[in-house]
């Protein structure tokens, strides 16, 4: 009987402290529901884990074409623009973290705080989902636009990030110690803009759980790409084929330059669906240009049956 109570003494406590280390989160089951489409591997927390061979082929991919491909699948509400970066020149890929934060009220900074320093997280909010960064990963928040006062990261967070994701962050709010950030080799930001004030009144609500954006919706483990003007959030389930069809376009155009200059097709041939003189062609340049994605002539039939760009 002794060792029937002791069992289900340990079960309740092992109960508490999983729903604690779940504070700030939404449950595993509901983060997998929310993303159901996605059939591959995942975190521990449920969050989806794209491979990292699709990120390293998501860094050669053009925004544009990736945002034509989830426009033809009916995503409308991923891209948000008008950023402030520590380097314009240097793109943010990865998968997302995402952190939610709100304005803070005293007394429920104080419980989250507290309930945070049971857990073993240290320091302020904005530096919980660091804690939580993996290779590969972007912290994206929700920082509601916030400029004096929102800033969520200075250098020292910075290189923190830099060291445990490899990567840069997206937060729609605000930064300080531009200089030191800029000495972070391989760092960038996307932020709203940069100020000299320290974070005050804004409190972590909800970290990997689903955000907005701008006029954007981010879910955990969405793919983060990003360019000059602006940043796409890319369903994880959709991923691939994003991807895949971002190549294709951007090989096409490749072909259709090189045809035009040499004046062997016209304009309207190029611009029109490709009869198949022009099918063989590009499979014919394809051959003569290995450096460019390979892409068979069944791919290039689908690719073209459903072109509407």
């Amino acid at each position: 009987m002794k060792y029937y109570k002791l069992l289900l003494l340990t079960l309740f406590a092992t109960a508490g402290i999983y729903h604690e280390a779940k504070a700030q989160t939404i449950s595993r089951d509901e983060l997998i529901f929310l993303t159901s489409e996605w059939k591959g591997e995942r975190f521990a927390d449920g969050r989806p884990k794209i491979p990292d061979s699709l990120i390293k082929r998501a860094k050669k991919i053009g925004i544009e074409e990736a945002w034509t491909a989830l426009r033809n699948e009916g995503y409308n509400n991923q891209f948000e623009g008008d950023w402030k970066m520590v380097n314009d020149t240097l793109p943010v890929v990865g998968r997302a973290v995402t952190a939610m934060f709100m304005p803070s009220r005293p007394d429920v900074e104080k419980n989250i705080k507290d309930r945070g320093a049971k857990q073993g997280r240290k320091g302020n909010t904005n530096s919980w989902p660091i804690d939580v960064l993996t290779k590969g990963d972007v912290y994206v928040a929700d920082g509601f636009g916030k400029i004096r006062g929102g800033t969520l990261i200075g250098d020292n967070l910075g290189n923190s990030i830099f060291s445990k994701s490899g990567n840069g962050v997206i937060f729609d709010g605000s930064a300080r110690d531009l200089s030191g950030l800029k000495e972070i080799h391989g760092f960038n930001a996307f932020v709203r803009d940069f100020d000299p004030s320290y974070l005050e009144g804004m409190v972590l609500m909800g970290l990997n759980t689903p955000i907005r954006i701008g006029h954007a919706i981010v879910l955990p483990g969405d793919l983060v790409i990003s360019e000059k003007e602006g940043v796409l959030f890319i369903p994880a389930h959709l991923a691939e084929k994003v991807i895949a069809t971002a190549e294709f376009i951007a090989v096409r155009d490749d072909f259709s330059h090189a045809m035009l200059k040499s004046g062997k097709f016209a304009t309207g041939e190029i611009d029109s669906q490709w009869s198949n003189q022009i099918r063989e062609a590009f499979i014919k340049w394809l051959d003569q240009n290995p450096n460019e994605p390979r892409i068979t002539r069944a791919q290039l039939d689908a690719f073209m049956e459903k072109r509407t760009w």
